[in-house]
Order: C-alpha cells, then structure tokens, then sequence
C-alpha cells in the first residue's frame, strides 16, 4: 500500500525568461505535517500552484500522483474535488460579503428549491469557526476583521471541504502568537485523522515546532528532504541560500545623533467609531541615525501610528508632529514625501504596489519630479534609474518591463523598498519590513536599512519577530491597546520585557 498521498515526479515549469522549477521531486505521506522552505523565487508557489491546478496540466512537464492516482488537473475546482485545499498567502476572501458567505462561496448550501439554506449555512459556519477558534458572528462582514481573523477564515474555510492535503503558504505571517498556537493545534488534529498538510514558511522555528519532514528548494530545484529531527536551523539555511550564514543581523556600526523628531500628545480617533480612539497620548523622540524599534501585538496600534504620521489619517489626529525642530502638519502623504518621510506598508499589494503595473513604474512612481523635464517624463533617466535599483536590490527579474504580479513576494518588497529609497528618505517607516521574505533576503534588508542608518537616515522599525526587532534597533517602544507602554534600551531589551510590556502585564506608560 502506498504510504503517500502526494507525490511529484520530475516536475519542470517555465516561464517565459525564467526556468521556475528543474526536475522538483517531492513525496508527502498520509498524516504527515511537511515543511517547504527556500529563499524567495525558489520555486515553492509555483510547486504549491501545479499542485493546485493554478497551473494546468499541459503548461508543465512531470508528474502528479496523488492518493495512488496520476493526476492531471485542468483548474482549482480538479484538485478541490480530488481533496486538495490550498491557502495562499495573499488572502483570496470577498471583503464586503460575510463570513459565511465566504466559506461556502462556490459550494453553496441550498434547500429542495434550490435557495440558499441559510439557517444550516449560519450552522455550519459556525462548527468551521470553532474548529478555528474564532469566535464571531458568522454574519460578519470579512472587511470588518482584521488581517489574523481573515486568516482563520481562510483555514475555516479550506477545513469546510472534503480534505486530504491541506496546503497553507506562509499562514502565520499575519497570526498573533495564540492565533499561531491554535493553528498548529488545528493541524495536529488533522494529522491524527490522517490529513496531511504541506506548510511554507520563512520561520524556522515553526519548522521544528510543527512539522514532521522538510524540504528545500532553491534555484528550482530540490535540494534535499530530511525527516525534522535530521536537520538543524543552520543546515537548513546552508541549503536554502548555499551557503553558511554566521551572523542572523549586520553589526552595528553607527552612533545615534541628535533628535531628528518629536511626536508628542499624538492622538488617533477611530474614522468609524466616534468617541473611540485607536492611539491615545503617544509621545517619543527619534534621533538622527537610529533604528528605533516599535513592537507590539496585532491591534496594538503600531501600524496605524505609523500611518498616521506619513498622513493617511487627517483630520482625525491631533497633538504635535516636529521634524528637525519645526512643528508640521502632514494632511496627506504627498506632504510627508516632500518632509523627507517614507513609510513602507506591512500590506505590499494593497498600499505598495500598483499590480497592474511593471516595475520600472512602479519604483519610480514616488518619484516622477526626479525622472522628469518641465513635467514630462524623461524615459532614459527612468529607465537607468530603474536598472539601478534592480542591479543593487538583486531584484530576480527577465525585465524591468516584467509586471510585478508576476514576481516572487520578496522580489515584491524589493521593488516597494526601492520606490522608496529612490524618495531619498531622511526618515524612514517600515512597517515588517521581512514579512514573507526568506533569511538570504532577510539579511540584504537588513544590511540596507544599516548603510541607510550609517549614511544619517532616521528608521522607524515595526516588527512582529522579536529576535528581529531586537537584532536591528538602538531603542523599543513598546505599546499595548493604541498606548505606549515602556521603552527598552540595550542591554536590558529581552523578549520576555517586551512581552510583559506588549501583553499589559507591565506597564512603563508615556
């Protein structure tokens, strides 16, 4: 009896300029958690899509085996009904329709008439949402949850089906540790009723914390499978990237200067709930030449600090933004951009990037006065501009013509991250700025944002990974419910400070 549920043979795919996968073979046993891991532009969505019939049989050379059958799915709908569910990283829900209507989108409940059975609709949403440990309205509009709630739905729903092999890219990319922790429990119960379960992830830690087998890809190609208690994180990451990686953060080798900023009494009012405030009385200062760190668990009010600095919320903020030593009133980002400030938004696809777009326009988007003559763009100057970026963010890439839907999710951020360096920043938000990026990629940002700190540009740092924040910033704030809690200062920042600070069970408040 065949012990796998998924096997690839010799699976090779092309696009065009760029040979994607080279011969990947890879076997998932019934019941087992098995980690894919690689850099970004390895290869891993695109094994993930031909799984899934994204990608049809006929656009790729090899084979699909799949519970002991050779497979040949033309769309989503074969492979669904065959028992694969896939849930990507990039959030696939209808925001203005509800919760149930969601999960069942597509498989619709319906009485003898052929109606819409709502009441055993509500029911059913209600037994997929337990089992996610969600405990909301199923009624509830998807746009009204946050990004973490909008995960879980993703898993309620993929968990509505018939399944025997659950797919999730990066699924804890937007979860909160508990969320987390309440998946990983959620994939151990399918594991003992014989569901297994392919899990793409950047973090290693949740590698060894959840998964029974792993493989790497990188360059299109498989590079090894091991069952977990082989492997260590640091053979891991030489697979990925080919090579050893020492050092997880650069040194620091810059010394903060004087106050480049001062938010003081800043205030947030909730756009749609009056009387309700999302920040209350923050105040900080950030010096030239530092990385200051932000953290904070989801909702804290982390993101929607900084989006209320570079201007996305006017005329509901109120107390006192100075920027080298002059009181401003930044009403839109337009003003904040002509101040010296960028943000780089945790949500690439929907505030960084125009998907539609290549990435010649949209690295230089932010910057058309500097590409441009008496209002008319200079395309030269545009185009060497771009190749610029392109050459020093190692952006993978046939062209610079190549629509950016078309990239990798770290190829993605490169191109966000460019379009704002070519702004020439004196102060700089980035909003996790590695979310879904590999550790080699990793490591390039994190050596950009210190040549930027070294060269006087000012960095406000949010982070969900707490080694992260702590490898890279002078100074934490820490904030709980829309306040600041306590700042950290080396050598005393440890995760369990920033966590007693971050959950209220200890308050340092500014």
């Amino acid at each position: 009896m065949n012990e796998n549920i998924l096997e690839l043979i010799n699976i090779s795919k092309e696009f065009p300029g760029v040979k994607a996968l080279d011969n990947i073979n890879l076997a998932i046993k019934k019941g087992e958690i098995h980690a894919v891991v690689g850099e970004n532009g390895a290869g891993k969505s695109t094994i993930m899509k031909i799984i899934s019939g994204v990608h049809p049989r006929g656009t790729y050379e090899g084979h699909i085996v799949f519970d002991g059958e050779e497979r040949h799915f033309l769309n989503v709908r074969d492979s669904e009904t065959a028992g694969i569910s896939i849930i990507y990283q990039e959030l696939a829900l209808v925001k203005l329709m509800s919760i149930a209507e969601n999960i069942f989108l597509g498989n619709e409940i319906k009485t003898k008439s052929g109606t819409i059975n709502q009441n055993e609709t509500i029911k059913r949403t209600k037994d997929c949402l337990e089992k996610v440990g969600l405990d909301v309205n199923p009624l509830t509009p998807v746009i009204n949850l946050g990004i973490g709630q909008q995960q879980l739905v993703e898993i309620a729903k993929a968990l509505s089906k018939k399944t025997k092999l659950l797919i999730l890219d990066e699924p804890t990319a937007a979860l909160t540790e508990s969320e987390t922790e309440t998946l990983f429990d959620i994939l151990r119960n399918l594991r003992q009723n014989g569901v297994a379960s392919v899990f793409i992830t950047h973090k290693l830690e949740e590698v060894f914390a959840i998964a029974d087998g792993v493989t790497v890809i990188r360059d299109g190609q498989s590079i090894s499978t091991n069952k977990i208690e082989e492997m260590t994180e640091d053979v891991i990451i030489s697979h990925m990237v080919g090579r050893d990686i020492t050092d997880r953060y650069p040194q620091k080798n810059h010394t903060p200067g004087g106050v480049i900023m001062e938010v003081k009494n800043w205030s947030l009012k909730n756009p749609e709930l009056p009387g309700r405030f999302l920040l209350e009385n923050i105040s900080f200062q950030l010096r030239k030449g530092e990385i200051l760190g932000i953290a904070g668990l989801m909702g804290s009010g982390r993101t929607e600090l900084a989006m209320s600095l570079f201007g996305c919320y006017s005329g509901h903020t109120s107390g006192r933004l100075v920027i080298n030593d002059r009181e401003t009133n930044i009403k839109k980002p337009g003003d904040a951009i002509k101040m010296g400030l960028s943000y780089l938004s945790e949500d690439r696809k929907r505030y960084g990037l125009n998907m539609l777009m290549d990435i010649e326009d949209n690295i230089t988007m932010a910057s058309l006065r500097l590409i441009a003559n008496m209002g008319v763009i200079n395309n030269n100057r545009k185009s060497v501009s771009t190749r610029e970026y392109i050459d020093e963010m190692h952006i993978k890439t046939p062209s610079p013509k190549q629509l950016v839907v078309n990239l990798s999710g770290g190829n993605q951020q490169k191109v966000v991250l460019s379009k704002w360096l070519m702004t020439d920043p004196k102060i700089f938000i980035v909003d996790e700025p590695t979310r879904g990026i590999d550790i080699g990629a990793k490591y390039e940002i994190y050596t950009i944002l210190n040549t930027l700190v070294e060269k006087g540009v000012s960095i406000i740092l949010i982070s969900s990974e707490l080694p992260e924040i702590i490898g890279m910033a002078d100074r934490i704030l820490v904030m709980h419910e829309g306040k600041l809690r306590g700042e950290l200062t080396t050598p005393e920042i440890t995760q369990e400070k920033i966590m007693a600070l971050a959950t209220g069970v200890q308050s340092d408040e500014k």
